[in-house]
């Protein structure tokens, strides 16, 4: 590995989407050498599908990122021999990326406390390697983790439990909430991932004076190099960071100091933060996240019929994603959302060229379909004068081998020649 600074990376949620997948990329090829990359399964060992995550993380590598990944596995200690526990360690060890993602925390903090993981990770961070950890796994990190599932589904009183404070061995007295902006409650509050406002002031309350909370928004990633003097925001969302009651938040591609996550004397937010939003400020805050919140589903529900060789309810599940766009395309607009929107299907669709493996003529008889609605779609960007977004589609369907010819009759498409062309359009 070549000398490199070790990074933190908080991902709010999204870690196998197609939100991410340029982080990932940026990530394991900053010094233009690849890394090598590891999947910890232990969050969701206890989950019957813990095999089925992990065959979806190294297939989301190796099609989406173009990187080999391999699996540390460690479902449950009571079960593991010494020889699969010597063989997660030495994954870790070797490791120059390591992602660690769904699942629960309070599962994964009982599992961990038990072997090195902590420390390993720990020692590879030192070492220049580069830690992923995301949405259940993001919450074990930090000084306190939340028991989510205890506390929003169980009903038991909110209170924290002792994280693995990997964050606390590189100076940051930090605890933190992924799902920040979550919205899956609809009729009811489910910020501060899964609180609402209510619960999560009783939680902010306990906490001691000066440790702060690391909000970080779904779909979203703090990157934090610890040789450089900033932080940086990406993905879709917010970071945002509270002490004793006040905030300030962080939006895409914004820079935040070490120092300001560090010392609670770099701390001076601007009064207007001190409180979460007022009742009708998250009421607005839930309407706006169902433009994008079906997005990402549907991409997952997409990757999901692939692998189980539906093609026909990926094309249908496809199709629902572009009418979704183009209904909701003006709040998208607004939101600085509508360029992710596209590459999001533009992903989906180059995914689904790289499954079909069909002659060209079968080809062409099963995409007319989906062509011809992307060509509807482009159609009416073109009569909007939208040329930017009616370039972009055109783009789309050209990396899946699909050529569009304006002419005076209308737009007409067929297959590239390199790709053995069917019938024109």
């Amino acid at each position: 590995m070549p000398n490199r600074s070790g990074l933190i990376v908080l991902m709010g949620s999204g870690e196998l989407t197609a939100t991410m997948v340029e982080v990932h990329k940026a990530l394991l090829r900053r010094d233009g050498v690849d890394g090598r990359a590891v999947f910890i399964d232990t969050p969701a060992g206890f989950q019957l599908n813990v095999d089925h995550l992990s065959r979806r993380a190294i297939d989301y590598f190796q099609n989406r990122v173009g990187q080999p990944l391999s699996i540390a596995s460690l479902k449950a200690v009571a079960s593991a021999s010494d020889l699969a526990l010597e063989r997660c360690y030495q994954a870790v060890d070797q490791a120059d990326y390591i992602l660690i993602g769904p699942g629960s925390p309070t599962y994964a903090l009982r599992q961990w406390q038990q072997t090195q993981i902590p420390q390993r990770i720990t020692q590879r961070i030192h070492a220049g390697g580069c830690l992923v950890a995301a949405s259940a796994a993001a919450l074990t990190v930090g000084r306190f983790t939340l028991p989510v599932y205890e506390i929003y589904k169980v009903g038991q009183a909110p209170h924290w439990v002792d994280g693995l404070n990997i964050l606390q061995t590189f100076g940051f007295d930090l605890t933190v909430l992924p799902h920040w902006n979550n919205a899956e409650g609809g009729n009811h509050d489910t910020r501060f991932c899964f609180m609402g406002a209510a619960r999560f002031a009783q939680l902010e309350a306990m906490l001691p004076e000066g440790t702060g909370i690391l909000g970080v928004d779904e779909h979203t990633a703090l990157i934090i190099d610890l040789a450089k003097p900033d932080a940086i925001v990406k993905g879709l969302g917010t970071v945002t960071l509270r002490r004793n009651g006040r905030e300030q938040v962080f939006g895409k591609h914004d820079r935040i100091p070490l120092a300001l996550l560090r010392s609670v004397a770099e701390w001076n937010p601007p009064a207007a933060q001190e409180h979460p939003p007022s009742v009708p400020e998250q009421a607005a805050s839930l309407t706006e996240d169902t433009v994008w919140d079906p997005l990402p589903v549907m991409a997952e529900t997409i990757q999901d019929f692939l692998d189980h060789d539906r093609v026909d309810q990926a094309f249908g599940t496809l199709l629902a994603l572009e009418r979704h766009i183009w209904n909701k395309h003006d709040d998208l607009q607004d939101r600085s959302a509508l360029g992710a929107a596209r590459a999001l299907m533009r992903d989906m669709l180059v995914l689904i060229a790289a499954r079909m493996g069909w002659p060209a003529s079968d080809r062409a008889e099963c995409l007319a379909p989906l062509v011809e609605k992307l060509l509807v779609l482009r159609t009416r960007f073109r009569d909007q004068n939208q040329w930017e977004a009616a370039d972009q589609l055109r783009e789309c369907l050209r990396q899946v081998g699909v050529t569009v010819r304006d002419t005076a009759a209308g737009s007409h498409w067929e297959f590239e020649a390199n790709e053995n062309q069917g019938a024109p359009h």
